[in-house]
């Protein structure tokens, strides 16, 4: 019997914004220059944060925490492309899209400080806490979106992962569930080319995270992950689709991860610095920058003014935090469960004496 070919594939990229600015007309997004300029905020915001977060942690004032210098677009500008109604299912590394999504930030420094309560955020933001193991969340996505689906609930779900996660047996199950059913899901893979200390050659044979998605049965493209008009409209795409009862889609966000995997982490001892220095010309946050001085957006004053509003909300947001009260020792075990069970029970009764808090 004769060898046929059975089907051809292709995997897009996308890339508006060069290094210095210039944009390609017929793919730049239609943004007013207030948006630009929200965006360029936002990011500006984001960094300053970041960077506070350090700080705080080195003082002891915050625990260990996932930084996000570097990959500000790839998650900002997908937040950015969302709906009021729409659901972000978030992993860790996500700071910038809690901004957009309007959730008061120092609840993600509360929980980054040991709170659980940080993850109590307002109702109706439709935005799910911060998930640490790699990987589940992309299920709890899916669920959501068949939930919506059946609903007859025209939004879309945002998930975020990175390309470690691509590893997990989750991500194959979320994906092949969300194709299968037609799940209304968006999954943005920020593949910052390491997982912790395992780089991204070691993670998969593939050319790209993107192909993946071509064995679910559902479209994948990648993204330079450090232009964010490209992230914003490729991500706006994919979720127009979703809400059109299109199905699901896979965008690989193609960035960098500048900082370490987490303030535990000194990616000095695995990491080449020539590999750092060449993704730091490629820093999104002055690849806009660069974009709104040629456009007459941003000069000395206004970037002055930007960056004393973002230091100005990122003390604010360090003094509510830190004005939280300390939660009590036995809250560690009064919310897993609707009864305590007899061994969570113990633990806290030994904690408590341990404490000299004892009943």
């Amino acid at each position: 019997m004769p060898v046929t070919n059975l089907m051809t594939f292709n995997v897009s990229r996308m890339e508006v914004m060069d290094l210095d600015g210039n944009v390609d007309a017929g793919l730049m997004p239609d943004l007013s220059p207030e948006q630009v300029a929200e965006l360029y905020g936002i990011m500006v915001l984001t960094r300053r944060l970041d960077e506070r977060m350090l700080k705080l942690q080195r003082q002891g004032r915050l625990g260990t925490f996932a930084r996000v210098l570097g990959q500000e677009a790839a998650h900002i500008g997908a937040a950015y492309a969302m709906r009021e109604g729409d659901w972000l299912v978030p992993a860790f590394r996500e700071t910038g899209s809690f901004i957009v999504r309007g959730i008061p930030v120092e609840r993600v420094l509360q929980y980054w400080g040991g709170d659980e309560w940080g993850q109590h955020f307002p109702e109706g933001s439709r935005v799910l806490p911060v998930s640490v193991p790699v990987g589940t969340h992309m299920l709890h996505a899916v669920g959501i979106g068949w939930a919506m689906k059946q609903d007859r609930e025209r939004v879309a779900v945002l998930t975020v992962f990175g390309d470690g996660a691509t590893s997990e047996g989750d991500f194959h199950e979320a994906m092949n569930f969300a194709a299968v059913f037609q799940a209304p899901a968006v999954f943005l893979c920020q593949n910052n080319h390491w997982a912790i200390s395992v780089p991204y050659g070691r993670q998969t044979a593939a050319a790209s995270i993107a192909q993946k998605a071509i064995a679910y049965g559902m479209p994948g493209i990648q993204v330079d992950g450090n232009d964010v008009f490209a992230v914003y409209r490729v991500v706006r795409d994919a979720l127009d689709r979703a809400r059109n009862g299109e199905g699901p889609t896979l965008v690989e966000a193609h960035t960098y991860r500048m900082a370490d995997h987490t303030t535990s982490d000194d990616a000095r001892k695995y990491r080449p610095p020539e590999e750092t220095a060449y993704w730091q010309e490629r820093d999104p946050l002055e690849r806009l920058a660069r974009y709104m001085r040629r456009k007459g957006l941003l000069d000395e004053a206004r970037e002055a003014e930007t960056l004393a509003r973002a230091e100005a909300e990122v003390d604010r947001v360090v003094a509510a935090y830190e004005a939280f009260p300390a939660p009590p020792p036995d809250d560690l075990f009064a919310h897993l469960y609707a009864e305590m069970t007899p061994a969570l029970r113990a633990q806290r009764d030994a904690l408590l004496a341990a404490l000299g808090e004892g009943e």
